[in-house]
């Protein structure tokens, strides 16, 4: 059985990309209208010029840009694009983070068949591959860097066409030829004669689809990487190509836990994913090369820019201590939990706390605590807190592995009561101390593989109880909706989760604009709608049940204002005064994609 995945309807993809290449790309046929030439030369290298040649550059959404880009063209071409996009969503999982349901597929392929002179359908027998999946590509393969991933499709199909008949039946036929035509294929596009390496996923996804007996169906660099280096004693053969290190590792690996085995099953995927390239231990701080690439896949599974998760990687390096801070909803907490669990590659190695204005140095270092005995005598035990049991952890991992605390509402603690003498070695790391209940002569010093993750409320009034001493030991990381990085989420996230409600970011916004007239800190974050299967319904309800509440607290007395905030008349949809002109109704196909 090799990698190929079953189980879960799997058989249908498989299916299907057989289809495509005995129909497509051995002859000229179709997918979605057999008989009827659609992957031609000719068709495919319009495509070509009317896609890849001419990159839309704007503000809008991928499907915006691309009805613009196809304006004028044949219907031919129009249902061409859409078969490109069939094949380009065959290997997203339809489920949790980095997925996509089929219906969301099929409703973006039929809007591109809707834009033809002579508009098609997608065969009900198809449509059914698209409720599966094999692997989630993450953010990037499904929005920003969708382009290059079609283009690939696009430029392959080019190059095989180009090819003889036996040539390209013998490519279509050997697994380890196809990889070679196109690791090393030219490309002819404007598009993608910059942008190849960016169709990294793409290139693996269809390795896998067309040869799912040889390659896995993993479409990222860091998890191939990091399976061929915990599992390197099983590869007999050495080599250069890491699918060949896969393919033995995956005989070794079948003995034992039978045949279709996969490399995400509990048990297997812990091994491999704390691994990190030798020579990352203690004296470099575990900064592996390949760390930039992996920062960018968790950036796109969390709708957030590359280059905003590196920065917050760097801040941690250099002093090991952030907070994130910004108004409620932002999703500081979810990031902070996120970045660190991949990172220290293991829920294990985070521990979370949250303070309160009760919570005390005792409950957060080291305290005595009641016990009672079994003659119920009660008696009081030293017990360690939560900063003391993670910095214990990290101490005693052999591999130096980063571990994190994430401080969750880290203003509401009177902090110079909670952190003591903490704040001394949240400085001086190469330190050690003695520590207010220490037994002995016992010392104590943090652990250079422990960081610590802050997220602050700046809406909370208790803002002005952090003081310069705390400010001095962290970096501060802003979450805030009207700057770029948080400010796109909610778009990105809607573009790809739930394309007709993309007004949703237009009435956010506008009410944020209206917020910030007061102060910076009062806004609206993503997090309220970004919620699977959004609809209508869902969206007034929180409307109406966690955003209003919020928002008649900031405006406390200034009740006039309040009206402003309703969710219709933000959107448009409210009656307007016979004085004024009534707002047009917000287009879900005008979203940015950021």
């Amino acid at each position: 059985m090799g990698s190929r995945r079953t189980g879960n309807g799997e058989e249908s993809v498989y299916a299907v990309t057989e289809a495509w290449v005995e129909r497509a790309l051995k002859s000229d046929d179709s997918l979605f209208t057999p008989g009827k030439a659609i992957w031609t030369p000719a068709n495919l290298a319009e495509l070509r010029r009317w896609f890849l040649d001419q990159p839309d550059v704007s503000g809008d959404n991928f499907y915006a840009k691309l009805e613009r880009q196809l304006a004028g063209t044949r219907s031919e071409v129009y249902q061409l694009m859409a078969e490109v996009v069939f094949i380009h969503f065959l290997i997203i999982w339809p489920e949790g983070s980095g997925g996509m349901r089929g219906d969301t597929k099929a409703r973006n392929i039929n809007r591109i068949l809707e834009w033809s002179r002579d508009p098609v359908a997608i065969p009900a027998s198809l449509v059914a591959a698209l409720e599966r999946g094999i692997a989630r590509p993450g953010q990037f393969f499904l929005s920003t860097g969708r382009p290059e991933q079609l283009g690939f499709l696009i430029e392959i199909a080019e190059r095989l066409k180009e090819s003889l008949p036996g040539v390209r039946d013998f490519l279509l036929g050997d697994p380890w030829a196809f990889k070679q035509f196109a690791e090393n294929m030219d490309y002819s596009s404007m598009l993608m004669a910059n942008g190849a390496n960016r169709a990294r996923a793409q290139r693996y996804a269809i390795y896998h689809l067309l040869f799912p007996d040889t390659f896995e169906g993993i479409v990222s660099d860091d998890h191939k990487t990091y399976i061929a280096g915990a599992f390197d004693y099983l590869i007999k053969e050495p080599s250069g190509d890491v699918d060949y290190k896969l393919q033995q590792i995956r005989r070794s690996l079948e003995s034992e836990h039978g045949d279709g085995m996969n490399f995400y099953l509990p048990g297997i995927r812990e091994i491999w994913q704390g691994w990190r390239p030798s020579g990352s231990g203690k004296d470099d701080g575990l900064d592996e090369p390949d760390a930039e690439v992996d920062i960018a896949t968790l950036a796109s599974e969390l709708y957030l820019p590359t280059d905003f998760l590196e920065k917050i990687n760097s801040l941690l390096t250099d002093k090991k201590q952030v907070i994130f801070q910004g108004p409620p909803g932002t999703g500081k907490t979810y990031v902070a939990r996120k970045l660190a669990e991949h990172i220290a590659g293991s829920k294990d190695r985070v521990t979370l706390v949250q303070f309160h204005p009760s919570y005390a140095y005792e409950d957060f270092v080291q305290g005595y605590r009641p016990k009672s005995s079994n003659g119920g005598q009660l008696t009081y035990v030293l017990q360690d807190g939560p900063l003391l049991r993670a910095a214990k952890q990290a101490a005693d991992d052999e591999s130096n592995t980063k571990h994190f605390l994430i401080i969750d509402e880290i203003n509401r603690g009177n902090l110079a009561k909670v952190f003591g003498e903490l704040y001394f070695l949240l400085e001086y790391r190469n330190e050690d101390i003695e520590l207010q209940y220490s037994e002995g002569n016992e010392r104590f010093s943090l652990p250079e593989n422990l960081y610590i993750i802050g997220t602050m409320n700046t809406a909370d009034r208790s803002i002005a109880r952090v003081d310069l001493a705390l400010r001095r030991r962290f970096y501060f990381v802003e979450f805030h909706p009207a700057d770029k990085e948080i400010g796109s989420v909610l778009r990105e996230y809607l573009a790809t989760n739930a394309p007709d409600m993309g007004w949703v970011a237009d009435v956010v916004d506008k009410a944020n604009e209206q917020l910030q007239q007061d102060e910076r800190d009062a806004a609206i974050g993503p997090s309220y709608f970004m919620k699977e299967n959004l609809n209508e319904g869902d969206v007034e309800i929180r409307w109406q049940h966690s955003v209003m509440p919020y928002i008649r607290e900031l405006l406390f007395g200034q009740d006039s204002r309040i009206a402003d905030f309703d969710l219709g008349k933000l959107r448009g949809n409210a009656p307007a005064p016979q004085s004024a002109p009534t707002e047009e109704d917000v287009d879900s196909d005008n979203v940015a994609n950021a």
